[in-house]
């Protein structure tokens, strides 16, 4: 039952909340041994909430789930978790990361708070409204980048951040739905409600937009933010970004994957040792320079 409830948590998905660090990474405090472990614990928690989520969705969705090709082996739709479990799960973990969080900070508290709203009316009705969707898919990781910041006392940690980071997310987001709408039209799979808002060409042209606004921000940001080096090292790091992003388009649009943003960071090689010497190349301009 407990390996059960594990894999109905989904760890897999604990990947995105290692945007908690960006206010720590950029605001050159990682020597910080205080800040470290704010960041640390508020990783935790937001890990949990996030499961916790997970657990609601399912137990809401446990019927629907059921007749799905792929969805059916959660184990609350395959049966091998019970509901009674499951929400004992989410009270168990909302009963001790709540009071945790804001003993941590009342603002860090409120993050933790709209972060679970926002996830649940996103899942309820918010997820079937075509745009809507991944605008709010984009916000949970900007959510996540500012619920870093509450956690530490933030000296020169630049708002073209937050610009790049609803971009990329956005990225992330419309290919999402694009890996998704083909493998509708090429299979017999079960297609979501918000996919008929959508073509494969809309899809493309959002695609472009917004890959364009990525590295035009993050651009301006490698010249402009006032806690950089002098010298514009930081805009040697332009070349591994530009690389991320058409490696992932390339792994949407040729090799017609990305239906999960995560399988694909934890998969793709070239994609990985990409995101490798983008973090070493940050952390040695900022540490080092």
């Amino acid at each position: 039952m407990l390996t059960q409830l594990v894999i109905a948590m989904r760890p897999k998905q604990w990947a995105k909340n290692v945007f908690l660090f960006a206010a720590l990474v950029f605001d050159r405090q990682l020597m910080n041994a205080s800040a470290v472990g704010r960041t640390l614990a508020g990783l935790v928690i937001f890990c949990l909430l996030a499961s916790a989520v997970y657990l609601i969705n399912d137990l809401s969705d446990i019927e629907a789930d059921r007749e799905h090709p792929n969805k059916r082996y959660r184990p609350l739709a395959a049966g091998t978790l019970s509901p009674r479990t499951a929400f004992i799960a989410v009270g168990a973990i909302f009963v001790i990361t709540l009071p945790i969080a804001w003993m941590i900070t009342p603002l860090f508290f409120g993050m933790c708070v709209l972060y679970v709203t926002t996830n649940l009316l996103y899942s309820k009705t918010l997820k079937h409204v075509p745009l809507l969707d991944v605008l709010l898919l984009s916000s949970f990781y900007v959510m996540r980048v500012g619920a870093g910041v509450t956690l530490i006392n933030v000296e020169r940690f630049s708002p073209w951040l937050y610009l790049f980071t609803t971009f990329i997310a956005l990225y992330l987001g419309i290919g999402k739905r694009r890996a998704e709408l083909v493998a509708v039209q090429n299979t017999n799979q079960q297609s979501r409600r918000v996919l008929a808002g959508y073509t494969l060409p809309f899809l493309d042209q959002l695609t472009i937009i917004v890959s364009t606004l990525t590295i035009i921000t993050y651009s301006l940001y490698t010249f402009s933010a006032e806690n950089l080096p002098d010298n514009y090292v930081m805009m040697l790091t332009i070349p591994l970004l530009i690389y991320g992003i058409f490696r992932y388009l390339y792994l949407v649009q040729v090799e017609n994957s990305g239906e999960s943003p995560t399988e694909v960071f934890y998969t793709d090689r070239p994609l990985q040792i990409a995101i490798a010497l983008y973090g070493f190349a940050v952390l040695v301009i900022f540490y080092l320079f």
